[in-house]
């Protein structure tokens, strides 16, 4: 979290769209924090993005002329995700994912660790470690259950580094 995976993903489909190349942008609808319709970035930037709650959604507005795909937030879908990905790969179009690899307990987080697996490219960005200002490559648990997914901000998460990270516990 916080490190910027959104506003890389923007980036680039900002640049598609200069390329005059159609997009299309999806995200999840258990993520809330922002319009359903806006894929919003820590910095404000937007993209129109539609807000599906699973994969069978996503095939079902799935447009045939898109060029590039964008999936934000991918570890709140479920395990198809890979086998959509990948047949979208296969099509010919370029697909463009942004997730967490990991949960707050530092397990893999959803379909991610197989889509990293099957990634012709992967960036992996960091926030900054909240405690001691290092390069953080976790998102430590500060408030809420101990339920796997927590839709949350800065109320619930805060950037670790390895050494400041503290499992949590409810």
């Amino acid at each position: 979290m916080f490190s910027g995976k959104s506003e890389e993903l923007v980036r680039r489909l900002r640049r598609a769209l200069i390329a005059k190349q159609k997009i299309q942008v999806f995200k999840p609808a258990a993520d809330d924090r922002n319009p359903p319709e806006l894929l919003v970035t820590r910095d404000n930037r937007e993209l129109a993005a539609i807000s599906v709650s699973n994969c069978d959604e996503m095939r079902a507005v799935l447009e045939e002329d898109v060029e590039v795909s964008g999936v934000d937030e991918a570890q709140f879908f479920e395990h198809e995700l890979v086998d959509l990905v990948t047949e979208l790969a296969d099509s010919g179009r370029r697909v463009i994912v942004a997730g967490l690899d990991q949960d707050y307990l530092r397990r893999p987080f959803g379909p991610m660790p197989a889509l990293l697996a099957l990634a012709e490219f992967v960036d992996k960005t960091h926030a900054v470690c909240v405690r001691c200002g290092r390069s953080a490559h976790y998102s430590q648990r500060i408030a809420g259950g101990d339920q796997q997914v927590l839709v949350g901000d800065q109320e619930a998460y805060e950037a670790r580094c390895r050494e400041c990270y503290v499992p949590y516990s409810s």
